[in-house]
C-alpha cells in the first residue's frame, strides 16, 4: 500500500458503499468506529484484515493506516472519537459485537453529524459507555511478513477451498515445509491449520453477507460438508452461519 492519505479528523457520518466499493488507505488523528448496518465491510492494514458483518463493528485506533472494502450493499456508519477518548484501551483494530442498544445509539448518533446540542453529546457519552462492554470477536486474518509466506497465503486467499497440505504448497513457493511451519508461528502467531481455518471463516462471512446459501459457502471455503462448516463456525463465533446470512 502506498500514498497514505492523512485525514486529521475522523468523520462522523453515514457513507453508502456499492458491492466491492473501496475507501483507499488513509489514517486519522482520531479513533473511529465503522459499523455496517447492512452488508459486510473489511479493513486492511499492514498487520492483516478484519471482517465485520452487519452485527459487528470495527474499532480503528488513531494513527492506524487502513483501507475499507465493502461486500454487498453497505450502509457504513462512521463515528469519530477524539484520541483522548479510548474506552477500549486498544492500540490495534478490533471487531466488536454490536448488541441492539449499541446499534441504535450508533445509528442515531450518525444521523445528524452536524448537531452539536448537549443532548447529542450525552448520546455520545452513552455510546462510549456501551462500547466498553462490547465483547471482541476473532474476525481477523493476520498478514505474514515473509515473501514466501505471503505468496502461499495469496494462493489460499484466491481459492479458500484449496485443500493441499503444507508440504505441497511449500514446494510451489520454493520453501521447505518446516521453514514455512516455523514462519507461520513467528509471523502470524498461528499454526498453518489455524491460519487456514481463520482465513476460511472470514471469507465465509463475506460470502454469507452476499446472501450465498450456507451449503454453497461451506464447499467454496473448503469444508467437506455443511455440518462440518456449521460446527466449526459455531465453535469460533458462538452462533450458526445462518445468523450472518443477509
Amino acid at each position: 500500500m502506498s500514498q497514505i492519505r492523512h485525514q486529521p479528523e475522523a468523520p462522523t457520518r453515514v457513507r453508502p458503499l456499492r458491492h466491492r466499493g473501496e475507501i483507499p488507505q488513509h489514517r486519522h488523528d482520531d479513533h473511529q468506529i465503522a459499523f455496517p448496518a447492512s452488508g459486510v465491510v473489511t479493513i486492511t492494514t499492514d498487520a492483516g484484515t478484519w471482517v465485520a458483518p452487519a452485527t459487528r463493528a470495527l474499532w480503528i485506533p488513531a494513527g492506524i493506516a487502513h483501507a475499507h472494502r465493502a461486500y454487498g450493499r453497505v450502509e457504513l456508519h462512521l463515528v469519530g472519537l477524539p484520541s483522548t477518548i479510548n474506552p477500549l484501551r486498544l492500540d490495534r483494530p478490533r471487531v466488536l459485537t454490536v448488541p441492539p442498544l449499541l446499534r441504535e445509539l450508533i445509528v442515531a448518533y450518525t444521523a445528524q453529524p452536524d448537531d452539536d446540542r448537549p443532548e447529542r453529546r450525552r448520546l455520545r457519552a452513552v455510546l462510549v459507555d456501551q462500547l466498553r462492554a462490547a465483547p471482541e470477536q476473532p474476525m481477523f486474518v493476520p498478514a505474514p511478513a515473509d515473501p514466501r509466506l505471503r505468496q502461499l497465503c495469496a494462493l489460499l486467499e484466491a481459492d479458500p477451498a484449496d485443500d493441499r497440505p503444507l508440504a505441497e504448497l511449500a514446494r510451489e513457493v520454493g520453501a521447505g515445509e518446516r521453514t514455512l511451519s516455523r514462519l507461520f508461528r513467528s509471523d502470524t502467531g498461528m499454526t498453518f491449520p489455524q491460519w487456514r481455518t481463520q482465513q476460511r471463516l472470514c471469507h465465509a462471512l463475506i460470502l454469507l453477507g452476499d446472501g450465498m446459501p450456507v451449503t454453497t459457502v461451506a464447499h467454496r471455503c473448503g469444508w467437506s460438508s455443511a455440518s462440518a462448516f456449521i460446527d466449526t463456525f459455531r465453535r469460533i463465533f458462538g452462533t450458526t452461519p445462518g445468523a450472518y446470512r443477509m
